[in-house]
């Protein structure tokens, strides 16, 4: 009987240590055949990695996993759907409801940061849900050409994208101790909702665990880098070969004001936007205008490139690393879009970023108009 006992204890023990160190992932997977494959991925170095495949049986997939001391960030990769669904394990089980025909309302419980995060996606679904409504009123008063309508209505959209905006900043104060936070910082600052200055304030308010991961710290690094090239900032000298093949720096381009243009042959809105530049520049360079384009061309293009320059009729500086997406300049001045511009005064200070159409014309009507 005693060792019977032991028997059982033994098997008691090891019972209880495999549920200690494991957590479960269990799901539905609602209108999904059999034998679907549903990847989970996580993230190394910044970079997606395959960890496990799941196949589907009876609309329903399971996996039993390590716990572990870090703070990962998961996603379900389903290729037959092209659809990914982000989630955050917490060493606690979780629950996943996948819809084949609703990618977006699929959700992943258990644990608080997924928690967070589902209610963070169910905010932005009725925001999103109202700004469509809106579209469609405004579609309606312009082809009624209601002008009091039209304004009304924009009237309520900038109300409704600064209450977005408001939500996005309360939740960051109320979730500092979730990864999602860092992805929120770092998509708010992209967005420009948020300055760099304000995105590194919510980044010092992270949990101490959430700062720790290398998510946050890239995201720091970046913001630093972000912050060099800011508004009120020296703008970061740079170099690189001109379409002949010579070498010219942002100093050998400095005007009185200066436009530092990034585009690509290949970016529709920049070809669009070029019109402008090219009347302000005329009209402007005599008076200390001076511009130097950087273009993000891909390796192999610059044909592509310097026939863009003549058809655009762009009659001023210009220099490419010709490294697309890589380009170091745009790192630089984390360039993440295109057309970005950044204004110098002749002291090489940013004063203002992105101006397009006729704001660009305004300011610098302002700065030599009077020239």
């Amino acid at each position: 009987m005693r060792l019977i006992f032991a028997s059982l204890l033994t098997i008691s023990l090891i019972s209880c240590n495999k549920e200690a160190n494991t957590y479960t992932l269990e799901g539905d997977a609602v209108g999904f055949a059999d034998g679907t494959e549903i990847v989970v991925y996580t993230f190394e170095n910044n970079q997606p990695k395959p960890i496990d495949t799941l196949k589907v049986m009876q609309g329903k997939f399971s996996a039993t996993y390590p716990k572990s001391d870090t703070i990962p960030l998961n996603f379900l990769r389903i290729n037959e759907a092209n659809a990914s669904i982000l989630f955050f394990p917490e060493n606690e089980n979780m629950q996943a409801k996948i819809y084949k025909d609703s990618i977006k309302a699929s959700r992943i419980t258990g644990g608080e940061q997924n928690a967070a995060y589902n209610s963070f996606v169910d905010k932005m679904d009725s925001f999103n849900k109202k700004k469509q409504e809106r579209m469609e009123q405004f579609r309606t008063a312009n082809q009624e050409n209601d002008t009091a309508a039209i304004a009304k209505i924009q009237s309520e959209n900038l109300n409704l994208v600064s209450e977005e905006t408001e939500y996005k900043k309360q939740y960051l104060d109320e979730y500092n101790n979730t990864l999602f936070a860092v992805m929120l910082i770092s998509d708010m600052a992209g967005r420009k909702e948020i300055t760099p200055a304000e995105a590194s304030a919510y980044v010092e308010k992270l949990d101490p665990k959430v700062a720790s991961s290398q998510l946050a710290k890239d995201l720091k690094t970046n913001l630093d880098s972000m912050k060099k090239a800011d508004v009120g900032s020296a703008a970061p000298n740079f170099s690189a070969q001109t379409p002949t093949g010579e070498t010219m720096s942002l100093k050998d381009a400095m005007g009185k004001y200066t436009i530092i243009d990034f585009w690509a042959s290949w970016c529709k809105p920049c070809r669009m936007e070029n019109p402008n530049v090219v009347k302000v520049y005329n009209e402007y360079h005599d008076k200390g205008l001076n511009i130097i384009s950087v273009s993000l061309d891909k390796e192999g293009q610059k044909d592509k490139w310097m026939k863009a320059i003549k058809d655009d009729k762009m009659d001023w500086f210009h220099v490419s690393n010709l490294q697309f997406w890589q380009d170091p300049i745009a790192k630089q001045y984390s360039v993440r879009s295109i057309p970005a511009t950044f204004l110098l005064d002749e002291n090489g200070m940013i004063i203002d970023k992105d101006l397009r159409g006729a704001a660009l014309e305004a300011k610098i009507a302002t700065l030599l108009g009077g020239e």
